[in-house]
């Protein structure tokens, strides 16, 4: 009686992998923002009917990874301004709550498994590779929060925001990868010292030089000094 009305179950598989296999080429730099998706090439290359590769659209579409349009198809999403303004508000709300919740709560171990993903860019010598670490990184903060919650909200801009990093890299590189790596081993610093103004504050200048660089293409570049720890930009 309870089960009336409950649609049977669908396979889903074959559109998590096609969605995989977009997502994948979108973060590899494959397809740029702006850049056209085509079902039927896509259908191709995958050897898969375009069912699964719609499907795989529409899912990413949810993400905000993608856009359709009627006479254009799929596209990859090019951040407007506004986008990128409500991304930062919104990350910056989520991040500060993951602050505090790891300088409260975070085991040691969590903030060694930080300070891992902050030492592993050391070794990047890719921009694409970078953008990985950095949101590695990202992620093992907010696993380290230990709020269920709070981590599913960031998963679900997540994607937006390895889409706006894509974005910063494809202004411009100048700098990027000493800087960025700069960047998180004081954030990782300012974890392990737990202190969440000092953490709140390097993350927010970390936020505001990617979202600066977008923002205002005709000076790509970063400060030429970080701000030293206890001081305010």
């Amino acid at each position: 009686m309870g089960t009336q009305g409950v649609s049977p179950a669908r396979r889903r598989g074959l559109a998590d992998e096609v969605a995989d296999n977009i997502r994948e080429a979108i973060f590899t730099g494959v397809y740029a923002p702006g850049e056209q998706i085509r079902e039927v090439e896509l259908s191709a290359a995958l050897k898969v009917s375009r069912g699964p590769v719609r499907e795989a659209l529409l899912r990413l579409e949810r993400e905000g990874m993608t856009r359709s349009e009627w006479h254009r198809g799929a596209t990859v999403v090019t951040l407007t301004a506004a986008d990128v303004a409500e991304l930062s508000s919104l990350r910056g709300a989520l991040d500060r709550l993951a602050v505090e919740q790891v300088v409260a709560h975070a085991s040691d171990e969590d903030i060694a498994q930080i300070e891992r993903s902050a030492a592993a860019m050391d070794r990047v010598t890719d921009e694409h590779e970078m953008v990985r670490c950095d949101m590695a990184f990202h992620d093992a903060v907010y696993a380290a929060a230990g709020h269920q919650r709070l981590q599913d909200a960031w998963h679900a801009i997540r994607s937006q925001v390895h889409l706006l990093l894509l974005t910063r890299i494809g202004v411009s590189t100048e700098g990027y990868l000493p800087h960025v790596a700069e960047e998180h081993r004081q954030l990782a610093a300012a974890l392990r010292s737990r202190n969440a103004e000092e953490a709140i504050h390097l993350f927010a200048v970390h936020r505001g030089h990617a979202v600066d660089i977008v923002t205002t293409p005709e000076d790509p570049t970063y400060p030429s000094e970080h701000p030293a720890p206890g001081k305010r930009a």
